[in-house]
């Protein structure tokens, strides 16, 4: 644990009430045991929950926001009497001097890729609910709204290795079958490496996709492979995080071991310079990974452990409505 870029917060109180490190299957693809109880009415309360959201909420804002998605810019040709005049393209007409008029292909369906956070830090929680649940509402959400729309969704989980990648697919089934493999994911790794991850992700997902990253980011932001990721695809990156991560309760010497690493301090918690340094340290990665997302051109939302899901994501969807919107209006791409 270390002040400055990268400060890890993810630890564990050492009090009854702390949750455990997530423990690492053996090497190699892991496997599932039968679910415990809990997690089935974890994925109970959250097919119902998001089902009935998805319904009245999301459903529409989804189709919204996405529709016309599906159709690629295929070429420009010489415009013909009969041709819509707002297919003009008016940058190629003015090197011309000729009109053209911009050709597109139609798919049939989008393809939604979720690109799930599976290390050990997703387990912290300093309430009731943890990053990893908050980070499975978000994709149940997103994948009953994809199903509704008869698009196709897949699932990458990944730590510092990819850990499982699931193919893009429809039906109910494999929507909560997804939401399965988030809740108990048996990583075999610990720590976090996105860059890893984006790379994978790019190879195996020729065609552009719609892709929500959700994660802590913890650590450094991996600049290149997020321009590169939302320059072949539509990407939202989603970070999750806990009250404790960006404010310390003043509780004096308290005992803290950090998820991902092991590593055990004992920090004094009332101390002002302490306080000062993990508040500058928490301020100083966000502002590094809110620069890292803008330069890449990458949509960002943020969930607290804290607050409802549901209504930071309506500000997201209604947010990138908008920007898409003004995008458009200036002749942009987006």
């Amino acid at each position: 644990m270390f002040f400055g870029r990268g400060f890890r917060t993810h630890a564990s109180f050492s009090t009854p009430s702390s949750r455990p490190a997530s423990s690492s299957s053996s090497a190699g693809t892991p496997t599932h045991t039968a679910l415990s109880e809990e997690t089935r009415r974890k994925i109970r309360r959250i097919e119902i929950t998001t089902g009935k959201l998805v319904d009245e909420v999301f459903a529409g804002k989804y189709e919204s926001l996405f529709k016309g998605r599906g159709v690629e810019f295929a070429k420009v040709r010489e415009y013909l009497p009969g041709d819509d005049v707002r297919t003009i393209d008016w940058n190629v007409t003015a090197r011309t001097g000729r009109p053209f008029v911009k050709k597109h292909e139609e798919e049939r369906q989008l393809t939604v890729i979720l690109a799930v956070d599976a290390s050990a830090s997703q387990d912290f929680g300093s309430g009731n609910v943890s990053k990893r649940e908050v980070a499975s509402e978000i994709a149940s959400i997103l994948g009953f709204s994809a199903l509704r729309n008869n698009d196709r969704v897949g699932l990458l989980l990944f730590t510092d290795r990819v850990e499982k990648y699931i193919p893009p697919r429809k039906g109910k089934r494999h929507s909560l079958r997804l939401i399965r493999e988030i809740l108990e994911p048996g990583p075999t790794g610990h720590r976090t490496d996105l860059s890893a991850a984006l790379d994978f992700l790019n190879q195996v997902q020729k065609r552009r996709a719609v892709v929500f990253l959700i994660s802590d980011f913890l650590g450094q932001s991996p600049d290149h492979a997020l321009r590169v990721t939302a320059r072949r695809h539509d990407l939202s990156a989603f970070r999750i995080f806990d009250p404790r991560e960006e404010d310390m309760p003043r509780v004096g010497r308290m005992r803290l071991r950090d998820l991902e690493t092991g590593e055990i301090l004992v920090l004094n918690t009332g101390s002002p310079d302490f306080q000062k340094r993990y508040r500058q340290a928490a301020d100083e990665r966000h502002v590094d990974l809110r620069r890292s997302l803008e330069a890449a051109g990458a949509d960002f939302a943020e969930f607290s452990t804290a607050s409802p899901v549901t209504s930071t994501l309506v500000r997201f969807f209604d947010l990138k409505s908008s920007r898409r919107r003004v995008t458009r209006r200036m002749g942009g791409v987006r």
